[in-house]
This record gives structure tokens, C-alpha cells and sequence, in this order.
């Protein structure tokens, strides 16, 4: 199953891309507010997926501290 939020960012990108035809908008457009419409894209699972690919940045970030990349692990493994 593909993931709302990047399916989301590509309806928004098909919408504003001047190279589609008027048609081509308006169906990423349709489909994007039925997304919304139906809470696809704010769905607690997408939150979920966003929350673990946050703590999988974080970890990978050599900004971050050992501290926090340690918190970030521990909760990856408490989602699996």
C-alpha cells in the first residue's frame, strides 16, 4: 500500500506542475480533497509513519546527540 502522505505530496505536485493538462489537475485535485475528505491523509497510521521516520532521522543525523539518538532507538523498538 503506498503511503498517503507521499501520495498526497504527488496529487498536490501533478496539481501545480504547468506541463499537466487542465484534466490531469483536476483529477489529482479530486483525488486529493476525497483524501481529505475521508481523513486518509491525517489517519493515525500515517501519523505513525511519520513519528518512526522522524526517530529514523534522528538517529542517522550526526547533529543529534548520543542521548538522543539513543531515546530515538529505544522508541523504534518499543513501535515494532
Amino acid at each position: 500500500m503506498a503511503n498517503p502522505g507521499n501520495v498526497a505530496r504527488g496529487l498536490k505536485a501533478a496539481i501545480s506542475n504547468p506541463n499537466n493538462s487542465e484534466e490531469a489537475k483536476e483529477r489529482a485535485s479530486n483525488r486529493l480533497a476525497q483524501m481529505e475528505d475521508s481523513g486518509e491523509i491525517d489517519s493515525p497510521e500515517a501519523h505513525a509513519a511519520q513519528v518512526e521516520r522522524g526517530h529514523k532521522a534522528a538517529i542517522s543525523n550526526p547533529n543529534v546527540s548520543e542521548e538522543t539518538k539513543q531515546h530515538s532507538q529505544q522508541v523504534l523498538e518499543e513501535l515494532q
